[in-house]
C-alpha cells in the first residue's frame, strides 16, 4: 500500500474514531439533560415562574414563566436533539445560554463549586459541542449539511 493510501486511511479512521467519540458524548450528555430538564419541563407554569424568575439578575424583569418554560424545554427537548443531532448548533447554543444563566443564578446564591460545578461543565461541553458541531452521525450531517 502506497504512503499516500495510508496516510488517507489513517485519517478516515481517525475522522471516524472522532465522530464516534461527538456520538458517544451527544447520547451521554442528552441523556442527562433529558432526565434534568423533563421534570422542570412538566413542572408546569408555577415550577417555570420560579426558574424564569433567574432572569431577573442580568436585567430581565418580564415573562418569568416564558423564560423559565425555554429553559426547561431547551434541557429536556434539546437534550434529545443533541442526542440526534438536529438542529445542533442553534440547540447548543440556547442550552450555552441556559448554562450562563444557571452559573449566573448559583454563583449569586453563594454556592459552593460542588454545586455550581454542575452548570460549568454543562456551560463547557455545550461550548465545545457548539464549535465541532454533532458529527457525521446525525441528522444534520445526513439531511442538512450545511449546519452541521
Amino acid at each position: 500500500m502506497s504512503i499516500a493510501k495510508q496516510k488517507y486511511k489513517n485519517m478516515r479512521n481517525r475522522n471516524t474514531l472522532i465522530d464516534l467519540g461527538l456520538l458517544i458524548l451527544r447520547i451521554g450528555i442528552g441523556i442527562i439533560f433529558i432526565f434534568h430538564g423533563l421534570p422542570k419541563l412538566l413542572g408546569g407554569v408555577e415550577t417555570w415562574t420560579q426558574i424564569g424568575s433567574t432572569m431577573s439578575l442580568i436585567g430581565i424583569n418580564f415573562a418569568p414563566a416564558f423564560w423559565g418554560f425555554l429553559a426547561a424545554a431547551a434541557e429536556a427537548i434539546g437534550g434529545l436533539f443533541i442526542i440526534i443531532g438536529l438542529l445542533h448548533r442553534p440547540v447548543a447554543l440556547m442550552l450555552v445560554f441556559t448554562m450562563i444563566v444557571a452559573l449566573i443564578m448559583h454563583l449569586s446564591a453563594g454556592d459552593p463549586f460542588g454545586i455550581y460545578s454542575n452548570a460549568l461543565k454543562g456551560l463547557i461541553v455545550f461550548i465545545a459541542l457548539l464549535i465541532t458541531g454533532p458529527g457525521k452521525y446525525s441528522v444534520d450531517y445526513k439531511y442538512i449539511k450545511m449546519i452541521a
